[in-house]
């Protein structure tokens, strides 16, 4: 899976409801459209021409309650397998008593 994280690109958690979603959506449609955005020269336009691009992909997937579905179990597959793939972290085991135990100490002037 080659995408970036579609929630990330709507600036939302994997939580989010479908009304979040198509309110964040529309927001960064507003934001990145050719007809509502000031012009910043040519490649501040190809930026955001690029960013509505990725807001449209993440829309079309997370809009669609079973292809976000699908999505999601992905990304928790491609998770797990990270997780697996990484050494383990050796741990070092205490002893149940402090290494050094020392009592009172008593001064004598």
């Amino acid at each position: 899976m080659n995408e970036p994280n579609h929630y990330a690109v709507l600036g939302l958690p994997p939580q989010a409801t479908q009304a979040d979603i198509g309110r964040a959506y529309r927001a960064l449609l507003r934001l990145h459209h050719p007809d509502t955005r000031s012009d910043g020269g040519a490649s501040q336009g190809e930026r955001s021409d690029a960013a509505l691009q990725a807001v449209f992909r993440a829309y079309a997937v997370l809009g669609d309650p079973a292809r976000r579905t699908d999505y999601d179990r992905e990304v928790d597959l491609l998770s797990r397998r990270a997780r697996a793939s990484r050494p383990a972290v050796r741990r070092i085991a205490w002893p149940v008593q402090p290494p050094i135990v020392a009592g009172p100490v008593h001064w004598s002037p």
